[in-house]
């Protein structure tokens, strides 16, 4: 894994106004929570910086060197909220690390190759599972994990078991759970999907439409029986 590399100092400014008007000075506000000491420490970084630090990578629990005024502090990004309508980072946790000590993180799972049962025998190959948990060193984290499905063969599964991610990753998630499937056509067309939705929704109208004649045939009949 690439060392990434991020500037930061510690911030005095809390409270939505004053973290408003940090940001608007091109500063991202931030927190660290400290092994040792315990609790948890604010911060700011320039805007800028993190984005470059952060560009090409997707995953968001990334192994991170916090540059704080010269000392090199090692932290796992945690979680990164962003703003809604820019899309650009307007918060940062993270967590201060020991690079000898194993941590637990969720790395994304990603399907490559084309399975045999899809390309012989027409069958649909449907993702289950797309993140799985794994104890590792920080050095060791992965951004993602490729599953080779090329092998999965029609009304085959490929469980979390099967899954040979090496020795420096211990799986945590539970064996039994899927990964990937390949359904055959028969089977995805049995299933209940977008077509009987779609039937559904278009009953809807007629439906409604009925039991307001319904309804209005009911008021016209109490009128005639008032009149009478």
């Amino acid at each position: 894994m690439d060392k990434i590399k991020i500037k930061a100092e510690a911030r005095t400014e809390q409270g939505t106004g004053a973290v408003r008007r940090l940001r608007r000075t091109g500063m991202i506000p931030g927190s660290v929570m400290k092994m040792k000491k315990g609790g948890t420490e604010l911060i700011k970084m320039p805007a800028h910086d993190f984005m470059m630090a952060m560009r090409g990578h997707a995953s968001k629990q990334l192994l991170v060197t916090l540059d704080m005024n010269g000392t090199e502090v090692p932290a796992l990004m945690r979680e990164m909220q962003n703003d809604v309508l820019a899309g650009t980072p307007i918060h940062v946790d993270f967590s201060e690390v020991s690079l000898t000590e194993k941590v637990r993180v969720t790395v994304p799972l990603y399907l490559v190759g084309e399975a045999v049962g899809v390309k012989l025998g027409g069958g649909v190959l449907e993702q289950v599972l797309r993140t799985i948990e794994v104890d590792c060193l920080p050095t060791d984290i992965a951004e993602k994990f490729e599953v080779d499905v090329s092998k999965l063969g029609l009304d085959q599964t490929l469980f979390v078991r099967d899954l040979q991610l090496g020795e420096k990753q211990t799986i945590v998630t539970r064996g039994e759970l899927a990964v990937a499937v390949v359904k055959a056509p028969d089977d995805v067309a049995a299933t209940p999907g977008a077509a009987g939705a779609a039937d559904a929704t278009a009953a809807t109208p007629e439906v409604i439409k009925k039991g307001k004649e319904d309804e209005a045939k009911a008021a016209d009949s109490a009128k005639k029986e008032e009149k009478k």
